[in-house]
């Protein structure tokens, strides 16, 4: 029996998200991200931090020399390693906040996407980053941008989030390991970006109450969950399937983008002092 895995606003399995113009979106984001990251990955050692569900492994494991794609879910890694079988692509369950399970400077290219926005101590995940990456090896982190989904100082209406960035603060944290290269925002096509930014202005606004500074992680957790569960459950992938009329093409990146909706930089170990 192959690995069933829900479909969740933090789990991006690929064929659900075309369901709804809202998951489809999401999806561009997702894919964009992995489209950005190939050309520094061609013929290269990549650790994909995070992979989730391993559709972005797969692709970008068709360009690179090898892929080594860990996460902390087994149930996403079982998923992962049924669904995107590659000889030279390797999925593997690590620990949260742990020390990962390679020697230093195993790797050309680390990838996290989505990821560092969930870890309790970002500072050691990056030192971890840095330590398996080779001396000329390139960190791509992207991460989303807090500027439209929250007010100034409110804490994450995403439940799994610990905080969320601007990119002052990205590339200070980013810059105590790396020397940023590239800091670019990710935003999309105006019409194609109201469909999120709209569920942003909802969800920060409903969820004021619980996302205060001075509310406790407790009692945010709690009622988020509880919010969560009040709502029920979205089947994302019970509708037909879409046939948008546009895919990646909407998206933009560059250090100024219209409707910032992720943070991306490329980041290298080469002369970081």
């Amino acid at each position: 029996m192959r690995t069933k895995l829900e479909p969740t606003g933090e789990r991006m399995i690929e064929e659900a998200y075309h369901h709804s113009l809202g998951g489809y979106v999401i999806y561009l984001l997702h894919s964009a991200s992995y489209e950005f990251a190939e050309k520094y990955c061609k013929g290269k050692r990549v650790l994909d931090l995070g992979c989730g569900s391993g559709y972005g492994a797969s692709r970008i494991a068709s360009h690179a020399l090898s892929v080594q794609a860990v996460d902390v879910s087994a149930e996403a890694v079982a998923f992962s390693s049924e669904h995107y079988p590659r000889e030279n692509l390797s999925f593997l369950t690590i620990e949260p906040d742990a020390s990962l399970p390679f020697p230093d400077e195993s790797f050309d290219v680390v990838l996290s996407f989505q990821v560092i926005e969930h870890v309790v101590d970002d500072s050691a995940y990056l030192k971890e980053a840095a330590r398996v990456l080779t001396k000329n090896g390139v960190l791509i982190l992207i991460t989303p941008d807090r500027k439209h989904r929250l007010l100034p100082l409110q804490k994450p209406w995403n439940r799994w989030h610990i905080r969320e960035y601007g990119m002052t603060e990205l590339r200070s944290l980013v810059s105590e390991r790396f020397k940023i290269d590239r800091a670019l925002e990710m935003g999309m096509r105006s019409d194609v970006a109201q469909i999120e930014l709209k569920r942003y202005r909802l969800l920060k606004w409903v969820t004021l109450p619980f996302t205060f500074p001075f509310i406790s992680e407790k009692i945010r957790q709690y009622s988020l969950n509880w919010i969560h569960k009040m709502r029920g459950e979205r089947n994302i992938s019970s509708a037909g399937a879409l046939t948008p009329s546009f895919g990646t093409e909407v998206v933009e990146l560059s250090e100024q983008a219209n409707h910032s909706l992720n943070l991306v930089i490329v980041a290298s170990m080469a002369d970081h002092v």
